[in-house]
Order: structure tokens, then sequence, then C-alpha cells
């Protein structure tokens, strides 16, 4: 695709552009000069953004919006957006050359050094501080984010260095389009079983996709995590928190707001007195993942303790918006039951001893009935929960599913199901201490409105 798309097309059309993948795509070819727009179904902060930037969004199911010089017009469409969305339909009626997300990205990163960061969580956070690790050195590269970079304000960076740095996207198979020179795999646990059917799918996939490594490259698996490896050529290295293997920390100890100080462990020796910029324990072990992808690229050791610590984060994930001592929030991308509680056991590490209330909308309806008990007992672990409708994305309902089907097996007194018009009134109304909004739908439009109301009572 990217050798003809210089000579050939002109107008990139972007069916789906409000995902985080997608506009970090269309960035990049708005970057390299193509005229580009898109159709998104709601707006959003990241179209808004894009719109500022000069790229052209509309937010109704309409052809007439599509550029029609077939010729010399690529489109790009995500699997999120239903298969029967007029737009993708009539392009595809009409000879569109079109591809997928993840094809594209797969072709951007042809003829770079690829860096990947693969799993079933951790992985935006873990690729966006590789991302910042190589930028910080000097080096430089280009990166696709899955999640807004707090340090550069952005889910793009560019370079002319060749070195690519991205989230490999289990998602409907996606990570196969790449063939990274390192990848790491940060967990697998069972997620998208719409996709995969049952987990053992899901391994085959991980299996396969490490399997495309460079032989002469890096696999780095976090310690524990089961990947079939048997046709993988690189080298496989392993990672943990604490655990001694190849890449691990030692002498972790707390600092204020749940910060750590640590030593970094590696092959090639120590790193000593290593602290992230970002609150929890596991973003120590996200450094850990990162910081070994650095250190096998070549990055120094000097250079990777010192961006470490400038480190901001990432929006949404763990995004601690307010924190004083008459209230805290925090805002969270944790849609998976095992997110969910490593995000209430960082709560219970930086506010220790306080009332935590979560505000949990769940992801899909297929999610929802894949994982209602385990969602059930992460959720339990709150102090109160507010419980919020279904956010269905791509899917169609399921009869028999909703929110309810989680929210009857929370074992908590102190919980409540809310239709979402109803959520700032009740909050207005209750004494609160530490929240937390939690979820991968568009739970996060109320953050700026929960900020304002929480400040007004400081």
């Amino acid at each position: 695709m990217q050798e003809k798309t210089e000579t050939m097309y002109t107008n990139y059309y972007f069916i789906g552009i409000g995902g985080i993948g997608m506009s970090a795509i269309a960035r990049y070819f708005k970057h390299r000069g193509f005229h580009v727009s898109g159709y998104d179904r709601t707006p959003s902060a990241l179209t808004h953004a894009l719109e500022q930037e000069g790229i052209a969004i509309h937010y109704e199911d309409d052809v007439t919006a599509i550029p029609q010089d077939i010729a010399h017009t690529f489109v790009i469409y995500t699997p999120a957006i239903p298969k029967e969305l007029g737009e993708l339909q009539y392009v595809q009626a009409h000879g569109y050359a079109l591809c997928k997300r993840s094809q594209a990205l797969g072709e951007i990163a042809r003829g770079q050094e690829c860096l990947a960061v693969s799993g079933s969580h951790g992985k935006t956070t873990t690729s966006t501080l590789l991302a910042h690790i190589l930028t910080q050195s000097g080096e430089g590269c280009n990166a696709f984010l899955g999640g807004i970079s707090k340090n550069y304000g952005s889910n793009l960076l560019l370079s002319p260095n060749p070195v690519l740095v991205t989230e490999a996207d289990e998602f409907d198979r996606s990570f196969l389009r790449l063939f990274p020179h390192i990848a790491v795999v940060t967990a697998t646990d069972a997620d998208h079983l719409d996709i995969y059917g049952d987990r053992s799918h899901l391994l085959e996939a991980f299996g396969q996709f490490t399997s495309q490594v460079d032989t002469d490259g890096a696999v780095i698996v976090k310690q524990g995590v089961e990947v079939p490896l048997e046709n993988t050529t690189a080298k496989v290295w392993r990672y943990a928190y604490d655990q001694p293997c190849d890449f691990f920390a030692s002498d972790i100890q707390p600092l204020e707001k749940g910060r750590f100080d640590f030593t970094l462990n590696h092959p090639g020796g120590r790193i000593e007195h290593c602290t992230i910029g970002i609150p929890g324990w596991v973003n120590v072990e996200n450094a850990v993942a990162a910081s070994a992808a650095a250190l096998l690229h070549g990055t120094a050791p000097v250079k990777i303790r010192e961006a470490l610590a400038t480190f901001q984060g990432v929006r949404r994930r763990f995004d601690i918006r307010i924190d004083t001592p008459r209230f805290a929030y925090v805002d969270d991308y944790a849609h998976h039951p095992n997110e969910i509680r490593a995000s209430i056991s960082s709560l219970r590490n930086i506010f220790p001893g306080r009332k935590i209330t979560g505000i949990f909308q769940p992801h899909l309806y297929t999610r929802t009935r894949d994982f209602a008990s385990d969602f059930a007992d992460a959720l339990s672990g709150f102090d109160s929960l507010i419980m919020l409708p279904i956010y269905p994305a791509r899917e169609e309902p399921i009869p028999g599913i909703s929110a309810e089907t989680i929210f009857d097996k929370v074992t908590l007194a102190d919980k409540i199901l809310l239709p979402e018009e109803q959520l700032l009134d009740y909050l207005r109304t209750h004494e609160l201490d530490c929240l937390v909004t939690l979820g991968a739908g568009d739970v996060d439009r109320f953050g700026e409105s929960i900020e304002t109301l929480l400040k007004s009572r400081l």
C-alpha cells in the first residue's frame, strides 16, 4: 500500500476516525500532506482535536461525504464499526481501495524496525513508555499509541529515525499484520471471546504473533504468562515485577503519592535508583517491560533511568485528576476483571484508609456475558459501586444480558445501578471521598463534570 499511496492516492478517508488507533493513522497521513477526512458515530475530545488539526469529520452515516474521486481515494476502516453501516457498504460496492486499520499500520511499519507491545492489558502504558524512552534518549521514534501520551498530548509521535513503536492489538487478530524486531507480551488473559471463541484460540494467535518476530530479534514475555513459543525463532526473554528472571525490579522502596524507587536488574547489570513519574506498583512492572525492550534495542541504561523519571503517563490509564485530602478522583480505562483488580490494588496503596467508590460502565454485551461472575468478584473489592448500563460499541444487544447480569452478583451492600443521565445528580447528593471511573466506553465524558463538581466542594 505504502508505495502506491505516494503516486495513486491523494485522499484518505477513515470510517471510525475517532478510534484511538484510527486517529493516529489519520494524523500520520495528514502530516504527510494528504487530504484526510472521515466519519465517526459520536463527537469526542479526540475528534474535536482532529478537526482543529484540519481534518474534516462528520457524525451521520452519509455516503455523500465520502470523496467521490474513487481512483485517488483510499479508505481505511475499523472492524469496530457495524458491517451494515451505509458508508462501509457504499465503498465496498463502488470499488474504492480499502483496508482495515491493522493492515494500514502493518504497511506503515514495513521497512522500519518495529518494536511492538502486545497483551490483554498493560500494552498502552508500556508502549507509550517505550516510545518516551526512545524519544527522551535523543534517538527518536515513530509511535502509534493506544492512548494519549500526557508528555506529548498525542497518540502519534514522528521522527526521521526508521524505528516504529506500536501497540499490537489482539482484537480482530490485528497484531498478526505486524512483523516486529522486538515484541513484548504483557498478558494473555482470556478476552475478545467474540473473536476467538475460547482462550486456546487466543493463545494460538499470540503464538503466531511471536513466531513473526525476526529471528535475530527478541520476544519479551512476562514471567508466568502463557504463550505457545514452539514456533518462535527469536530469543525469548522474561521480565517480572520483583521475581528474579532476565529483567526485574529489586530494592523497591515506596516514595510519596504511590511512586517507587527501585533497581532495574538486567542481563548486563543493574540500573539503581530508578523512579517512574506515575504512581502504582503495576507501573513499576510496566517500566521493567519497556526498559527491557529499550535495552535490547540498544538504549543506554543512563538514558533509560532519566526517561523513566520524566514519564507523565497516559490519559485514562490510572489518570489521577484530583488528589487532595478532601477528594481524590481517578479516571481509568480498566474494562477487564484483572485490570479492575489491579486498579483497586493501586488505589488502596495510594489512598490508604479512604472510602473508594467505583463508577463502572461495562463494555460490550459479549464481554459482560463471558465474564459476569469475574467482573462481579473484582468490583466487590470497592467500598461502594455505581454501575452504569453497558456501552455496546459495535454490538447489538444480547437477550438476557445487561449491566444487571454483573450487578446482581456483586456482594457489596453499598451498590446502585443508574442510568447515565442520573449519574451527576446522584454524585451531587452523596458524600464522596475517593472516586474512580472505570471502563472502555464513553464513561470518560463525565470526567470534566466530575472534576468541576468535586472542586466546587473544596
